[in-house]
Order: structure tokens, then C-alpha cells, then sequence
């Protein structure tokens, strides 16, 4: 149960940037969409992670992002 409030709890601070996003203030809204930026640099590298262990190549995962093979293997490949 904690693991689902703490799930939700992100959320909702996801829901609260978002909204930040649209301030008056530049500095509130520029922080707030650099804040959604490191969020889904960590989404997108659990994600291409996921893929690679369930067998995917990184042509599959490249076409899925919208990028080249080259440049997805460079960010993620070790």
C-alpha cells in the first residue's frame, strides 16, 4: 500500500508541475519545465531498460522514440 501512495504522491507532484508550467513568473514556469525534463529523461531510460530485457533491438526502441538507432544506442548502450 505505501508503494501506491508514494506512486500517487509523485503523480500528483507531476500534476502540480504541470500546472507550474503555465505561471506568470518565467522563473517558476522555466524551473518547472526543467523539473518535467529530468522526469522524463527517467521515464524514458526505465522504459528503453524494460525493452532492452524483454529482447527488444534498438532499431524497435528508436522507431518507438522517434530517433535513430545510432542515437538511442548512444544514449543507453554499455
Amino acid at each position: 500500500m505505501r508503494r501506491r501512495q508514494r506512486k500517487l504522491t509523485s503523480m500528483s507532484e507531476v500534476t502540480d508541475l504541470a500546472a507550474m508550467v503555465g505561471d506568470r513568473d518565467p522563473r517558476v514556469g522555466l524551473r518547472a519545465v526543467a523539473a518535467l525534463r529530468r522526469l522524463l529523461e527517467q521515464l524514458e531510460a526505465v522504459q528503453v531498460r524494460s525493452a532492452r530485457v524483454q529482447g527488444w533491438s534498438w532499431q524497435e526502441i528508436a522507431n518507438e522514440l522517434g530517433v535513430s538507432r545510432q542515437a538511442v544506442h548512444k544514449k543507453y548502450g554499455r
